[in-house]
Order: structure tokens, then C-alpha cells, then sequence
């Protein structure tokens, strides 16, 4: 696919969600690594729940590093896998006030090394705490890239992503981010998408899209 088709479709998605954007609620970059740490495999949604009971016990790195493991367990209870992403935020918080002074790091690498940090939470800290060029993809961003044939449904997520930095202009990373992220969680569901709504019927490559 072009980069001129792939222009046409963000367009195109963007009349559907003009005002896209990240959805979870922080007030400084160590809320937004803890906010993006905690939201695998569960909503932006449940997470902005328990994370201002989290932040007003615990506001920094330096608080949050030296927690009583099980009272965490306690805030995070009501999201997926609560009690590794406890272990791992603590350990996280730990290894910011150790070897960076409290404060979080703006290279991949520092971000990544750090516990229960991968790829994707690295480039939405990257992008949306520093502004920092990056296409962070996510399941939500790769299924629809993957549907509307913009990438091959072989290609891993690393492939998916650096695709879609090849095609799409830099300085639009940030936003093609967003829109491919709420095309795939407001439209294009993982089960049963809403074909019969969807602007992008004609371009889909979904073998099993339906008008029904």
C-alpha cells in the first residue's frame, strides 16, 4: 500500500474520531508509565479508576518504591493481573529512584529495561510523555492495520510498526497512533466489528467482513 492510500484512510478515520487521543488520565510522566504499565490486557478505563486512589497514597517514585506490596495489591485488584503488575511497579519505582534520580528516562532502551516495560509501553511514554516521535502499536493499532491491508497478516508487531513508520510521515506518528488505536477499540472489534458502520467497508481486506 501507498503512503497516499494510507493518508486517505487516517483521513478518513479521523472524521470518524476527530478528537482521538490517549484516554488515560495522568498528570506527569511517571503517572503515564505507571497508567500505561498497568493497562495491558485490561481498559484504560479500569485502570483510570484505581490509579488516583494509587496516586494520592503514592505520588513519586521515591513513594511508590518503598510500598507495602500488599496494599498496592489492594488498589490494583480490580484490573487484570494485579498481582505481577504490583510486583512490577514497585520493582519499577525501584529502579528509578536506584538509577535515575526518580525521574523517568526519555531513551528506549532505559525504558526498557526497566520491570514490566516493554516496546509499546516505551514508545507511548516516548511519544505522548516527551514528545518523541514513535508509533507505538498495540493489539487495537495491528488488527486494523492488518484488516485494511495497510500490513501483511504475517508481520510480527516490530514489523507492523516500523511498516507503518515507512508509510506514514513522521510528525503524523503520534496522531496515526490514536486514530488506528480508537478505529480498533470503537469500531473495529476484535469480534464482531461493525462492518455495516464503517466508512472503510470497500478498502477492508477482512475476510470475514459482513454488512449483516
Amino acid at each position: 500500500m501507498s503512503s497516499d492510500e494510507v493518508k486517505l484512510i487516517l483521513e478518513k478515520i479521523q472524521t470518524l474520531f476527530p478528537n482521538a487521543k490517549c484516554e488515560l488520565i495522568y498528570h506527569n510522566v511517571f503517572e503515564l508509565l505507571i497508567a500505561v504499565s498497568l493497562s495491558a490486557q485490561t481498559t484504560d478505563k479500569a485502570v483510570n479508576k484505581v490509579t488516583p486512589i494509587l496516586f494520592a497514597k503514592y505520588p513519586d517514585a521515591y513513594a511508590l518504591a518503598q510500598a507495602d506490596i500488599l496494599d498496592v495489591e489492594q488498589i490494583l485488584a480490580p484490573i487484570g493481573l494485579f498481582k505481577n503488575k504490583s510486583r512490577n511497579i514497585i520493582n519499577l519505582s525501584k529502579k528509578l529512584v536506584e538509577k535515575y534520580q526518580g525521574n523517568v528516562p526519555n531513551y528506549q532502551s532505559d525504558l526498557e529495561s526497566l520491570p514490566g516495560v516493554g516496546r509499546k509501553t516505551a514508545n507511548v511514554v516516548l511519544t505522548e510523555g516527551f514528545n518523541i516521535p514513535r508509533l507505538p502499536v498495540d493489539t487495537h493499532v495491528e488488527r486494523v492495520s492488518k484488516r485494511l491491508g495497510i500490513v501483511e497478516n504475517d508481520k510480527s508487531v516490530l514489523e507492523t510498526e516500523l511498516t507503518l513508520m515507512s508509510l506514514i510521515p513522521e510528525e503524523n506518528w503520534h496522531k496515526a497512533h490514536h486514530l488506528l488505536l480508537f478505529m480498533g477499540r470503537y469500531q473495529c472489534f476484535a469480534k464482531k466489528p461493525n462492518c455495516q458502520n464503517c466508512i472503510l467497508f470497500e478498502q477492508c481486506k477482512y475476510d470475514k467482513k459482513t454488512l449483516n
